[in-house]
């Protein structure tokens, strides 16, 4: 089965929202979580988080996010299932 376009765009923007929730939680501003990472600015955080320009982390960026983070890189997948489920 394929996943719908729509589908696949709010799997983007859900994870994104996850490590912008979970980020926030931590206490960590987009520029701090950016530098951790090896980023000079915060564009690849910043464009991830808000899924702007079809810009979005991808699996290795999100494993590094988790580290930083100190979590289960399985926290940024929370509510994807639902997505899936939708036709």
């Amino acid at each position: 089965m394929e996943l719908t376009q729509n589908q696949i765009e709010q799997i983007h923007i859900k994870i994104g929202k996850n490590v912008k929730k979970i980020r926030e939680k931590k206490g960590l501003s987009q520029l701090e979580l950016a530098l951790n990472l090896g980023y000079k600015s915060v564009s690849v955080v910043s464009l991830g988080e808000i899924y702007k320009n079809k810009k979005h982390f991808n699996i290795i960026q999100l494993a590094k996010i988790a580290k930083v983070l100190n979590v289960s890189i399985l926290e940024f997948f929370d509510g994807i299932d639902e997505i899936i489920k939708t036709s």
